[in-house]
């Protein structure tokens, strides 16, 4: 069959590679067509889109970058109709994505979202779309199943796909000396806000002779260049940019500062004991505050239903803050095994390694009969 697949971010790209890997194992006629990145294109396929051409996020960057956003998809249902794939495969990014779930129905294709939009958390109205306009639906966390049955739908879970590429992973030392890990996201809209308060916590961490050692390591986005980190340091920095790394750097970290979203989850499963760290434009954060309807930001505490990790957002992520969690989760030994005992119950949550698999050959099994 012929696969036309869209994914708009870093972890999106992640989670497509993984599972056209798995439909190119199962499917002997399999083409694929992609938006994504280099991790998709590794796996096969035509590329027809690099991601980091439409990965946006806030409203005000959406807002400055709309006319781009209208040109690609207008090529997009251009392409769709040239092409003519079996099934149309969204992967999470929901403010493109569901536009081409409208498109592609209203034209006769089959449409699967996997990585379901997180309508749970804000702008629960759209769900009647999703009806109207997509298939099958994959989720990949517990916890949204029950909100997607309530509001009509009923979503496909296999496990998670982060699992498994953890569990894939053959890890390198990262150099000598304690590491704390810095995650600061995938987009400069959230490195612009986080970074600059990680560099502060540099000072405060030189001043205590207990702490003054360790490294801050910055796993870097394969979507941004070396000058978009280091407009937002200042030059005397000591903190390390690496890239490609990002599960290495991690794996040996004694603790981490990170991004919200998929970075925490990575974090959890490799069991590095972390601060889950969000900052936005204050008018977007000021929108988002009144639109989002979720207990947890982190990906951690709202699959246990509980706090299991520190969250600091918007004012609460100062660099003082940051420096007082750290300096529990280095120094509180009670406090870290309690940790440790929340990512094992997560890990049992999320699956045993093999939901891409699984969800490649549901997929094809339910439109090949078609």
């Amino acid at each position: 069959m012929k696969y036309y697949i869209i994914a708009g971010e870093a972890s999106g790209n992640l989670h497509a590679a993984s599972l056209m890997r798995a439909l190119f194992a199962c499917d002997r006629a399999c083409e694929v067509r992609f938006w994504g990145g280099e991790a998709m294109a590794a796996a096969g396929g035509t590329q027809v889109r690099d991601y980091r051409s439409t990965d946006v996020m806030g409203m005000m960057e959406v807002l400055a970058k709309a006319p781009r956003i209208l040109r690609h998809l207008a090529f997009c249902k251009r392409d769709l109709r040239a092409w003519k794939p079996d099934v149309v495969i969204l992967v999470d990014y929901p403010g493109f994505n569901m536009k081409v779930a409208r498109f592609a129905r209203r034209k006769g294709f089959h449409v699967v979202w996997y990585i379901a939009p997180k309508l749970w958390a804000h702008q629960p109205q759209r769900v009647d779309a999703l009806k109207r306009d997509v298939e099958v639906l994959y989720c990949i966390f517990p916890f949204e199943l029950d909100w997607f049955r309530q509001h009509g739908v009923e979503p496909r879970y296999f496990g998670n796909p982060l699992v498994g590429q953890v569990q894939q992973t053959r890890f390198r030392r990262m150099g000598e000396g304690p590491i704390i890990a810095l995650l600061a996201g995938s987009r400069e809209m959230e490195i612009k806000y986080l970074l600059p308060r990680f560099a502060r916590l540099e000072q405060l961490l030189d001043a205590d002779p207990r702490l003054a050692g360790y490294r801050l390591v910055l796993a870097a986005a394969p979507s941004l260049t070396p000058e978009q980190y280091r407009k937002y340091m200042p030059r005397t920095s000591r903190i390390e940019l690496v890239w490609d790394h990002t599960y290495d750097i991690l794996h040996q970290a004694e603790a981490a500062l990170v991004c919200s979203g998929t970075a925490s989850l990575e974090a959890a499963l490799l069991g590095t004991p972390q601060v889950v760290c969000y900052a936005l434009h204050p008018l977007t954060y000021a929108v988002a505050r009144r639109s989002v309807h979720v207990p947890f930001i982190s990906l951690v505490n709202l699959t246990l239903g509980r706090v299991a990790v520190p969250e600091l957002i918007q004012e609460e992520a100062t660099p003082e803050r940051m420096f007082l969690e750290l300096e529990h989760l280095l120094r509180d030994e009670s406090g870290r095994a309690q940790m440790a005992a929340d990512y094992r119950e997560l890990k049992e949550m999320l699956g045993d390694g093999k939901a891409s698999a699984r969800t490649a050959k549901d997929l094809y099994e339910t439109f090949a009969r078609i």
